[in-house]
């Protein structure tokens, strides 16, 4: 490996480091994936391959905790790879992680931003450096050639199927709470977006709109505050389901149903599988899934390219889709619930 470029690491900020421990298959994903030839996973000398993952925080949601399980089942040991993980919810944080990886001279930086903006400057280092990045779980502001190829959930698609679901309800009046997610971050724009655009159009009322930031407590908070204050709503739109299980918290206070047939709409994103179990009880109406489980995609990409060979697919979109309290079926919570 040539002697690469050692970049200043300025950091402020110590971010939680780990090595990757066990190993196992990951779990399947619903797409199909880039066809690879036979690789033994580990670099040209002999060694293992190098691999600086960056991602967010694991108990961000249960969606991030599977999502790291993933990862950390895939890129062990066992299976060629020495892999480091740095979490934060931070841009500023996840670069400065980025920039340490390339100091120690990883082959792969794989990244999930927190935020879509501010990535150039670290992918062209990369790149000068003779890392290749893989994006996975979330989009950037950044130009194809910066990076390997993209492994993620189509978060506008996600909002869209979700504010479609909504608009095929027929309110006689559309009230919503609308609980945002980290604001700049892909799965916020996404959701946001598209609520934003139908809400607009068709003379929704939006009762509040703010982030609680994935979280549950905040999002109780938010809701609480709108109870207190008097105001009328009928639809939560939560953009994940921890937010979704806050804001029903505050609901359950105060002795407002929710529900198929009840006062309130609620809304959530990701399949948490206990998310599913409620909508399977009727106690939510709507989930959007964002599938998780990105590894087997990304160690393709690596096979592909460590054997020699041409990535095919720059953009690997991930099938999802949204589930009705309606017609969800046990079935549907077995195999969707995350």
């Amino acid at each position: 490996m040539k002697l690469r470029k050692l970049l200043s690491a300025a950091a402020s900020t110590m971010l939680c480091m780990a090595m990757v421990a066990g190993c196992g298959n990951s779990a399947p994903a619903a797409t199909q994936a880039p066809a690879a030839p036979a690789a033994d996973n580990t670099a040209s000398s002999g060694k293992l391959i190098k691999v600086g993952i960056i991602n967010n925080d694991p108990n961000e949601s249960g969606y991030r905790t599977a999502n790291d399980k993933d990862l950390q089942k895939t890129f062990c040991k066992e299976n060629g790879f020495d892999a480091s993980f740095a979490y934060s919810l931070k841009n500023d944080e996840q670069i400065t992680a980025a920039q340490k990886f390339i100091q120690d001279e990883v082959d792969y930086l794989l990244l999930s931003a927190a935020d879509t903006a501010g990535w150039d400057t670290v992918l062209k280092d990369a790149q000068t450096a003779g890392v290749k990045v893989i994006l996975f779980d979330r989009t950037i502001d950044a130009d194809e050639s910066l990076y390997e190829a993209s492994i993620v959930s189509y978060m506008a698609k996600e909002g869209q199927t979700a504010v479609d679901w909504l608009v095929g309800q027929g309110l006689d009046k559309y009230e919503i709470i609308h609980l945002q997610g980290v604001m700049g971050s892909a799965a916020q724009k996404g959701r946001s977006g598209a609520l934003d655009t139908t809400a607009k159009e068709k003379g929704w009322t939006i009762v509040t709109q703010q982030t609680a930031e994935w979280n549950a407590e905040k999002a109780q908070q938010i809701v609480q505050s709108a109870i207190d204050s008097g105001k009328s709503f009928n639809v939560i739109y939560a953009e994940n389901d921890d937010m979704a299980k806050g804001a029903v918290a505050a609901l359950d206070k105060a002795n407002i149903s929710h529900g198929v047939g009840k006062d309130v709409i609620v809304m959530g994103f990701d399949c948490n599988k206990w998310a599913l179990e409620e909508l399977l009880a009727k106690n939510w109406n709507y989930d959007g899934q964002c599938n998780p489980f990105q590894s087997s995609y990304i160690k393709d990409i690596i096979d592909t390219i460590e054997s020699g060979g041409t990535v095919s697919q720059k953009t690997i979109i991930m099938d999802e889709k949204g589930f009705d309290a309606s017609t969800i079926t046990q079935e549907d919570v077995d195999n969707y619930g995350i």
